[in-house]
């Protein structure tokens, strides 16, 4: 039997149509909701209450949903809940942003509540699961403390956002190996996601972009996948 108590969600909408209808399938599935009818309230609560995730929407008048997801990502005490925004389906430019601003995860309007849950269950099935190998991943000039979630590239601290920081851990940890998108999609966000080509190619151009020289590593498989191209530097792991 599943325990009632499965965390903490808090969802940021301004429409009590969609309110209504994520927190009661939320509660029903055995999670406690806690609601913010727009983005400064969400922030406040977020920040006060440290929920297990938040699902936020994109649009929202006044503080939107993006630079919502911005502020809770620089802020050390929040940067690591994960999020799923809610967008609109034309609002392709945006989930990017979103993504690259460091949401982990989106759902387009309208969505069927048996599609939010399966996304809730495998993101925070993933954040609770990496939480569990506490190492640390040496590659050339890059470093990864798995348990601090922290990222060094030669010798400065990198910031990525946790879905970011997922994808690099599983890449660099199999040095050399070609990875393809679905594999890199099933460790660092889920299989149960329908998360995209377009997604993963999003997130790593951001990755490479934050690695400064070491981001050249991670090389592009054409019509396949990725991988982190061992160098003579990489052989000197300490």
């Amino acid at each position: 039997m599943a325990s009632m108590h499965k965390g903490t969600i808090l969802v940021i909408d301004d429409e009590p149509d969609l309110i209504e209808l994520v927190q009661f399938n939320l509660q029903k599935d055995g999670y406690e909701v806690i609601v913010a009818k727009n983005g400064q309230a969400g922030l406040e609560i977020a920040q006060k209450h440290l929920p297990d995730m938040i699902v936020l929407d994109l649009m929202m008048p006044g503080i939107d949903g993006l630079e919502v997801c911005r502020q809770l990502r620089s802020d050390a005490r929040t940067r690591l809940i994960p999020m799923i925004m809610l967008t609109a389906k034309s609002a392709e430019a945006d989930r990017i942003v979103g993504l690259e601003l460091g949401a982990d995860d989106y759902i387009t309007k309208p969505f069927s509540p048996r599609e939010l849950l399966a996304r809730v269950r495998a993101l925070l099935r993933r954040a609770t699961s990496t939480q569990e190998t506490p190492t640390v991943i040496r590659q050339a000039d890059v470093m990864i403390d798995v348990t601090r979630h922290e990222v060094t590239s030669a010798g400065k601290q990198v910031d990525l956002t946790p879905t970011e920081f997922r994808i690099l851990q599983f890449i660099i940890a199999r040095p050399g190996r070609v990875l393809s998108r679905e594999q890199i999609i099933d460790a660092a966000v889920g299989s149960e996601m329908a998360v995209f080509d377009r997604t993963i190619d999003v997130h790593i151009a951001a990755i490479r972009r934050k690695l400064g020289k070491a981001g050249d590593r991670i090389e592009t498989i054409r019509g396949f996948g990725y991988k982190w191209r061992e160098g003579d530097e990489a052989s000197t792991k300490g």
